[in-house]
């Protein structure tokens, strides 16, 4: 019998879950402590203050965000490219982001959570900058991403017994 939709996306956050330890107090308290010192950060603290006038109900959404970006549970429903694209961020913006995240993860999590936060994190940033690359006329490629031996190498037969 053919596993759906739902089955399906609760085995595969369950299975994140016991690999990772996240769950949703661990995004909770990433995305809570992260956003405090987005909010005092010289460099992108102001980008956000311009346009955030409830935080808590922007750290529910980002949350819901994180949840579904994190574990796959489909809790965030949002277009979040399309809001990014008019701000008046570049490159150092999203270094700076990038690593306040980083820092934060690391501080906060396990180090499985945090790898796994981290390596999302970076995908977003990537996507987001050769986002507004494209909107702008331009091609990029990605900067953040570290590249992932195990997902580089040619698929060997032994992996269809895996």
């Amino acid at each position: 019998m053919l596993e759906g939709g739902p089955e399906r996306r609760a085995r595969i956050t369950q299975d994140i879950m016991d690999r990772t330890g996240i769950d949703e107090a661990m995004i909770e308290r990433l995305v809570s402590l992260f956003y405090q010192r987005v909010q005092l950060d010289p460099i992108i603290g102001p980008v956000f203050a311009a346009r955030i006038d409830d935080w808590p109900a922007h750290i529910r959404k980002l949350c819901a965000f994180w949840s579904s970006v994190a574990l796959m549970s489909g809790r965030y429903h949002g277009a979040p490219m399309q809001v990014h694209m008019s701000l008046p961020i570049n490159d150092a913006h999203f270094d700076r982001w990038l690593d306040l995240f980083e820092q934060t993860a690391n501080e906060l999590c396990p180090p499985a959570a945090a790898a796994h936060f981290i390596e999302r994190a970076r995908r977003i940033g990537d996507s987001f900058e050769m986002g507004i690359a494209a909107q702008q006329g331009m091609v990029r490629g990605a900067r953040h991403q570290t590249e992932r031996p195990d997902l580089m190498r040619p698929l060997m037969p032994d992996d269809a017994a895996q």
